[in-house]
């Protein structure tokens, strides 16, 4: 096993590692909803109303009440709004992540909300933690920008105790956002990472049940309205696009949703 600066890589992933880690290190604060100085209370709030607009289907999918007193690890924390709603629920939470960035900027978001919490740096796809060490293991927005996915779920499955969930999302390659990319080249975050994978929908399950035993995966994020992207293909995408598209029968469009959100686990 190499180690680099604290964190483990497999053998011929290093360069790869590294250049994903250098990447989130600049890119994790630089969010354009954003308008006050990152690390600020002001700035977490902001993208976190920012991201529970975009994604408003985590909350009616993710019971973050739900795990009171469970013990909760999330991969790839950034800076751990998603995990502070599971704290407020009574979880104990872990948060790791491979940008020491992203865990200085976790760290000082759960100092100002005065939450308890326990922050790493480390690679999820080497997680230094003994098998079945967590109820739940949450991971999302993370796997389609690793190098090796499927190690990450393995690695995931080995932490979590039998029985526990696993939540995890990817990006799904047939969805209308992709589609509406390749028309009008209208911007995808984080596009130019370098890693950046894309998944079907049996792609991404047959990867999950390599690792695990049950497994349910659900398209989710239909377009809402944009608050970044300005001119004309923004009017005609946020005034004519939204509204046409989710006037379809959800039967008709449910499986072009950009992000597919898996609920996996392990027999006890």
């Amino acid at each position: 096993m190499t180690h680099s600066g604290g964190i483990n890589a497999v053998p011929g992933d290093v360069d790869l590692l590294e250049e994903v880690r250098k990447f989130w290190n600049d890119h994790i604060h630089d969010w354009k909803v954003a308008r006050s100085e990152a690390g600020t209370a002001e700035f977490f709030a902001e993208i976190e109303e920012y991201r529970f607009e975009k994604l408003h289907y985590l909350p009616k999918l993710v019971d973050f009440n739900g795990y009171s007193g469970k013990k909760i690890l999330e991969v790839g924390c950034g800076v751990a709004n998603d995990l502070s709603r599971f704290v407020k629920g009574g979880a104990s939470v872990v948060g790791v992540d491979l940008a020491e960035h992203s865990i200085e900027l976790a760290k000082r978001n759960f100092s100002q909300r005065k939450l308890d919490g326990k922050f790493m740096v480390m690679d999820g796809e080497n997680l230094d933690f003994a098998d079945d060490s967590f109820d739940v293991v949450y991971c999302h927005t993370v796997l389609h920008f690793t190098p090796n996915p499927g190690r990450m779920l393995q690695e995931i499955s080995r932490v979590l105790r039998p029985g526990g969930t696993a939540i995890l999302m990817t990006v799904n390659r047939r969805s209308w956002l992709n589609v509406l990319h390749r028309l009008t080249n209208l911007q995808i975050d984080h596009l130019d990472a370098p890693v950046f994978y894309k998944f079907t929908r049996a792609e991404f399950q047959k990867m999950i049940v390599e690792s695990f035993d049950t497994v349910e995966i659900i398209p989710e994020r239909f377009p809402v309205r944009t608050k970044v992207h300005g001119g004309i293909k923004g009017r005609i995408f946020n005034l004519v696009f939204v509204d046409l598209f989710n006037l379809l029968p959800r039967r008709w469009t449910r499986g072009s949703g950009h992000h597919l959100i898996a609920f996996a686990s392990k027999k006890q």
